[in-house]
């Protein structure tokens, strides 16, 4: 009877992971919701809305935390359990970069380049769909899913450098566009980060089906072009 509760605690886990996944998905899409039709009030609702997001992931920690102490799970559950502490936190940051685009939102008061908003609005939508895609590779712990969506996240980072060349073409064609193409990089950018964290959850998928730790080829992760954290 014992294993059959864990068994459930352990479905019950998942089922919350899920969750956090989907309050994230929305978070991003409306994020750059609000960015595209330059809605402030939506933008404030999304940073008001983070503190949800922050619990659920320290909900969850705290019920893995539990879990471990008081069933002593070994081998699979173990690292289920261990897996679960670290999806729960790329999801949290994922997250924050909802909350970045929200504040990018609120400070630029309105980019007005709404040919390349179109494309962020697209590029968001790549990103939650491989999100989406991932998490449910996790919940049926499909290996091969798993493997294939470690490199979808080349898609992402094509709308990023298309992204990035986008704004600076803005610029040239008129000066006065510099702060907000300056706006629609770290825009970019924190949905570029989001399919890199994405990719990490594929990564711990495949740890949980074979306990073996794989991670894509680190000059690939060099080659690509990034910026530093920034505090949006």
């Amino acid at each position: 009877m014992q294993r059959e509760s864990f068994g459930q605690e352990m479905q019950d886990l998942k089922d919350e992971l899920l969750l956090l996944s989907s309050m994230v998905e929305q978070a991003i899409m409306s994020s750059v919701t609000a960015l595209k039709e330059n809605d402030l009030e939506r933008a404030r609702q999304i940073l008001a809305n983070d503190n949800h997001i922050n619990k659920s992931r320290f909900d969850i920690e705290h019920t893995i935390m539990v879990l471990i102490a008081t069933q002593q799970p070994m081998a699979d559950d173990l690292r289920r359990l261990a897996s679960g502490l670290e999806l729960c936190t790329e999801l949290e940051r994922m997250g924050d970069y909802a909350k970045g685009i929200a504040t990018i939102n609120i400070r630029s008061e309105g980019l007005s380049l709404p040919r390349i908003l179109r494309d962020i609005y697209a590029m968001a939508e790549k990103a939650v769909d491989l999100l989406h895609r991932a998490m449910t590779a996790y919940a049926d712990e499909d290996l091969e899913t798993a493997k294939t969506l470690m490199h979808e996240d080349d898609v992402i980072d094509e709308c990023y450098l298309k992204l990035y060349n986008e704004a600076v073409q803005s610029v040239l064609g008129d000066p006065r566009n510099i702060e907000r193409a300056n706006h629609v990089i770290w825009a970019a950018h924190n949905l570029e980060r989001f399919g890199d964290r994405v990719t990490n959850i594929c990564e711990r998928v495949v740890y949980i089906v074979t306990g073996e730790r794989i991670e894509l080829d680190s000059s690939l992760k060099e080659a690509k072009l990034t910026l530093p954290e920034h505090e949006w």
